[in-house]
């Protein structure tokens, strides 16, 4: 299974692209950790950061289906 990661602010600064496509993984948890191994900058955002596939928040025990999106949404502010 394969999934699309889409990185947004300060995950896209901290990945240098705005998204990695068809990154292996069964689970949130292991596609988040395959993106980690690739870009190590994204470790200290994905740990605060909300993980959403396909739109829907989950957690790191989520299962991901195969092609699906991955998204990384760090907190932010905004005014």
């Amino acid at each position: 299974m394969a999934a699309t990661v889409r990185y947004w602010a300060g995950a896209r600064a901290a990945a240098g692209v705005s998204e990695d496509p068809a990154v292996p993984g069964a689970l949130v948890g292991e596609v988040v950790d395959a993106v980690v191994a690739r870009r190590p900058a994204l470790a200290e955002v994905v740990a605060v950061a909300s993980l959403l596939v396909d739109g829907r928040r989950v957690g790191r025990d989520a299962p991901v289906p195969d092609g699906a999106v991955l998204e990384v949404l760090p907190p932010f502010a905004g005014g």
